[in-house]
């Protein structure tokens, strides 16, 4: 089972493969910006992959052309919305972190 570690707290979450980074965030209570439900559509969700990348699900047209818009984003940038878990570890920054409930 793949471990999906959230940054800046460091905090670790064991995952099912195959679910999207901002579903793991959801279903912990972290507080976390995603103004169209998921759809990939407002790039709110704008996250940094660290370690893992290889692993994530590859990025799809709508979400490339999402985060083009997005001032800041480098080679690390995805959507937590569309970015899948893989088989392997991921480590993840979030940039727009509140905490939860």
């Amino acid at each position: 089972m793949p471990q999906l570690t959230v940054m800046p707290q460091g905090t670790k979450y064991s995952v099912d493969e195959g679910v999207t980074i901002l579903s793991v965030l959801l279903a912990n209570e972290l507080v976390f910006p995603h103004k169209c439900s998921g759809e990939g559509n407002c790039g709110t969700c704008h996250i940094y992959v660290h370690e893992g990348r290889k692993s994530v699900s590859k990025m799809s047209r709508v979400e490339n052309e999402r985060l083009d818009t997005i001032i800041g984003i480098g080679s690390k940038s995805r959507l937590a919305c569309q970015t899948r878990i893989g088989p392997e570890n991921v480590t993840i920054e979030l940039l727009g972190f509140a905490s939860g409930v």
